[in-house]
């Protein structure tokens, strides 16, 4: 029997402490205004006839919260960054369109050489076709009598291709050492009639004054 009431009474002790220590723990958090006890334990205080008091409202947690201040610092960190990536990205943009644009006309630029480079050597290459032909005609005439080349002289109609023919005469035959038979036609043009002489002095004033 003495057994069971020291078992009760151990037992009794600690939930003393037990409560004790809870009692202790309620009493630190309510001074640390984490809990409002009076609050919690209205219903015991007013059987008591005792007042409970308010818990004192707490700061803004947009005040304390230094969480979100850093959040908020963060973000905008990264609005700024994403402006400035958007700004390089228009730059680079920009950069290439003006790149195609560079790409663009030198394309146009290089089309026109090609185009002048081309025209230039058909131009080079006419001009030796025309000069190889008036050469070969040079040296028929030579060939023929000089009644016979002062006729078919005068029925060339451009004068500046009977000049290039004399021309091409003389330096034949100077290239020969031989005499020119260029004085022998224009005699011979002029004496035909008066309008082979017109056509003649007509000749010999463009070759003089060229």
């Amino acid at each position: 029997m003495a057994g069971k009431v020291a078992i009760i009474g151990r037992t009794l002790l600690m939930l003393l402490i037990i409560v004790v220590i809870l009692a202790g723990g309620l009493l630190w958090f309510d001074y640390l205004n984490l809990i409002d006890i009076r609050t919690l334990a209205a219903p015991i205080f007013n059987l008591f006839g005792q007042e409970t008091r308010t818990q004192p409202a707490s700061p803004s947690p947009d005040y304390i919260n230094l969480d979100s201040e850093r959040l908020a610092i963060r973000l905008e960190a990264l609005d700024l960054q994403k402006k400035e990536l958007d700004q390089k990205e228009a730059d680079v943009e920009a950069a290439r369109r003006e790149n195609e644009q560079q790409a663009q006309t030198l394309a146009e630029e290089r089309a026109a050489f090609e185009e002048e480079k081309a025209a230039g050597e058909a131009s080079v290459a006419e001009a030796q076709s025309r000069q190889a032909n008036v050469n070969q005609q040079a040296t028929y005439l030579q060939a023929m009598t000089p009644a016979a080349a002062a006729a078919m002289l005068l029925r060339i109609s451009d004068d500046q291709l009977v000049i290039d023919i004399l021309r091409a005469t003389e330096a034949q035959a100077q290239a020969a050492g031989t005499t020119s038979m260029v004085s022998v036609w224009l005699s011979q043009m002029a004496g035909t009639n008066a309008e082979g002489a017109a056509r003649v002095a007509e000749i010999q004033r463009k070759m003089a004054n060229r």
